[in-house]
């Protein structure tokens, strides 16, 4: 049966950047359709998230780290495999942005959100990947952005990473793909989170923002969750380095 193929019973899943927002979200649909999952926090275990997680009757762990620490990526695979027994499912969700003008992006600003949103993705997928081509299986899925597609507005580090994104998940998915590995992305419109602050809050943007979403509507968190468990399920088997936009619209405009 075909909803047979979405379900995720028996499968680990770890969910970066999972203590609210986007990444809470994704942590709780997982387990709703029956993974098990360890959900992180980059400064605090995510106990709200858990206990989401845990409601639904499976198995879940907290995990703590900066995952613009090369070692935190590490640890964080080796702890959920440690935990679980195996990683089948990886969501780099995890993310930071710095707004500041072109000319007046700082060094600092660039190097931080390239760490976090950039490097972190591509080491996360070495260390879960390892592990997913041993037992030929595996699910990773890529948080990108519309701006993996458009440059932004003061936004230039943000802009790049989620632009070198999208070309990661292409470059692992061509070598991966034969061994049982899938590799894709979702990449959101303007939704209702920490991030957006800035926007919601400007009256000017926020109108030109919603005026261009056909949709008529900023998008919630949990607009992600169906994208994210098709993509962690068996149901998306043949689906290899696709960017799948879930953005009310935006693009089409």
């Amino acid at each position: 049966m075909i909803l047979d193929q979405f379900n995720l019973k028996g499968k680990t899943a770890l969910v970066t950047g999972s203590s609210r927002g986007l990444g809470a979200a994704i942590a709780v649909a997982l387990a709703q359709a029956g993974a098990n999952v360890a959900v992180h926090g980059s400064t605090n275990a995510p106990q709200l998230t858990q206990q989401k997680v845990a409601a639904t009757g499976v198995d879940t762990i907290a995990l703590v780290g900066d995952v613009g620490d090369a070692q935190v990526c590490s640890r964080l695979v080796e702890e959920t495999v440690n935990h679980f027994g195996a990683i089948d499912i990886l969501v780099n969700n995890a993310g930071i942005i710095r707004r500041s003008p072109a000319a007046e992006h700082s060094e600092e600003f660039w190097k931080e959100v390239i760490d976090v949103n950039l490097s972190s993705v591509f080491r996360l997928m070495q260390h879960a990947g390892r592990h997913m081509l041993a037992q030929g299986s595996g699910k990773i899925i890529n948080i990108a952005s519309l701006l993996t597609f458009q440059g932004g507005i003061t936004v230039p580090s943000y802009a790049a990473a989620k632009g070198g994104v999208g070309q990661l998940t292409k470059a692992f998915a061509n070598e991966w793909a034969p061994k049982g590995v899938n590799v894709n992305a979702i990449a959101p419109g303007y939704m209702d989170t920490d991030n957006t602050e800035a926007l919601r809050k400007n009256p000017e943007r926020a109108r030109q923002i919603l005026e261009r979403i056909p949709a008529a509507r900023w998008g919630a968190p949990e607009d992600l969750a169906g994208a994210a468990v098709f993509l962690a399920s068996a149901a998306s088997n043949y689906i290899h380095g696709h960017i799948l936009i879930v953005d009310g619209g935006w693009m089409n405009r």
